[in-house]
């Protein structure tokens, strides 16, 4: 009985430990919010578990906003092209990704336009 017991709680354990892991890479973001943004750079924190930049976008209003664009990891950032320095604060680019779905100026980035006209994706499509 105690040998069946045990395999049967570490699958459990296993099935449990498993499920944050796969919810940690959802990003709450509506499909239906594909948004494009372009502005000025003033941020770009390189590192995992997604890299994050900041960008001061023009509204239409005239003021300024804040939007937080991020990508997936950092190995699949690089397997597309980027590197720690392609994106520099001061930079004007344009991204465009899914936007959260509660409206928050976040966006999860499927590509990136950078300054000098190349685009960039993060999922090599």
């Amino acid at each position: 009985m105690k040998a069946v017991l045990v395999p049967g709680f570490l699958v459990l354990t296993l099935l449990s430990a498993a499920v944050p892991l796969s919810a940690h890479h959802q990003w709450p973001v509506s499909r239906a919010r594909l948004v494009t943004v372009k502005g000025t750079v003033t941020d770009f924190v390189w590192s995992n578990p997604h890299p994050m930049m900041t960008v001061e976008v023009q509204a239409d209003g005239g003021q300024t906003e804040k939007w937080l664009i991020g990508g997936p990891a950092l190995n699949r950032m690089e397997a597309n092209g980027w590197t720690r320095t392609t994106v520099k604060p001061g930079d004007v680019i344009t991204g465009t990704g899914y936007q959260f779905a509660d409206g928050q100026k976040i966006i999860r980035l499927e590509r990136v336009v950078l300054a000098d006209g190349r685009e960039i994706r993060v999922y090599g499509r």
